[in-house]
């Protein structure tokens, strides 16, 4: 608000640009290819540092999607992604989107003092660490990395490889249900090893949601961490008041 006679602060040149940028890929649809910096700054009669800003802006905000090497596209409709317990496939499903995995690595590992401690095991006990991309309509969304304890499901790193979903797996083959689970959110700059088979640039803003599951009997399954594109996904939560 501001004060009585006080001149207002004027609004920034990025910002009215963005907001025309916003109306204009708002005609377009999503995967359409965006005019480069160069042409936009002649079109809006500013420069291209201007334009360079507001084209960030939108990228990191979801709007926009840059791939190198060619170019800024209209980005794709995000998922919506309710925080309850259920597996990857349940969730795209969900979503209305047709979910699917490709399994980039699987290793049997001794627990770091980390994973022990979490998954309830002794010191160096063996783990099996699972790393997989999961698509939605055949595009990739995440890179996720599961870690479980390896003597109470002999065999897994062979059975994920033949079925989509690992909470299905786990029920089906090895009669363990998901009963509860805890999950953290943040956020942080994609590595390359996230950057390459999700199609982003390295630093691009990622969400990152890790978790830790529990059997009926309360003892821990799983413990992963899911690495999204964050213009592709959207959290979201429901709340409600703890008072009585």
């Amino acid at each position: 608000m501001s004060t009585a006679g006080a001149p207002e602060a004027s609004e920034p040149k990025y910002y009215a640009v963005k907001r025309h940028l916003l109306e204009f890929i708002g005609s377009l649809e999503p995967g359409a290819a965006v005019p480069t910096e160069r042409e936009l700054a002649a079109e809006m009669r500013t420069s291209r540092t201007t334009v360079r800003q507001a084209l960030t802006e939108l990228v990191v905000e979801g709007r926009l999607v840059r791939r190198q090497g060619s170019g800024t596209y209209v980005a794709e409709p995000k998922i919506t992604w309710p925080l309850y317990l259920a597996s990857f496939t349940e969730q795209v499903k969900a979503s209305g989107f047709t979910p699917s995995a490709e399994v980039l690595a699987t290793q049997r590992i001794a627990a770091t003092a980390e994973l022990a401690h979490a998954l309830w095991l002794p010191a160096r006990a063996p783990v099996y660490r699972i790393e997989r991309l999961r698509f939605a309509d055949a595009f990739p969304v995440a890179v996720e990395t599961s870690w479980l304890p390896a003597e109470r499901f002999p065999g897994l790193t062979r059975q994920i490889r033949a079925h989509a979903s690992l909470h299905a797996t786990l029920g089906e083959l090895y009669d363990t249900r998901l009963h509860t689970g805890e999950e953290w959110i943040e956020t942080a700059p994609a590595t390359p090893r996230e950057a390459a088979p999700l199609r982003v640039d390295v630093g691009t803003p990622m969400l990152i949601v890790s978790r830790q599951n529990f059997d009926s009997a309360g003892v821990p399954v799983e413990l992963g961490r899911t690495w999204f594109r964050s213009d592709r996904i959207t959290l979201v939560t429901h709340l409600a008041s703890q008072r009585r």
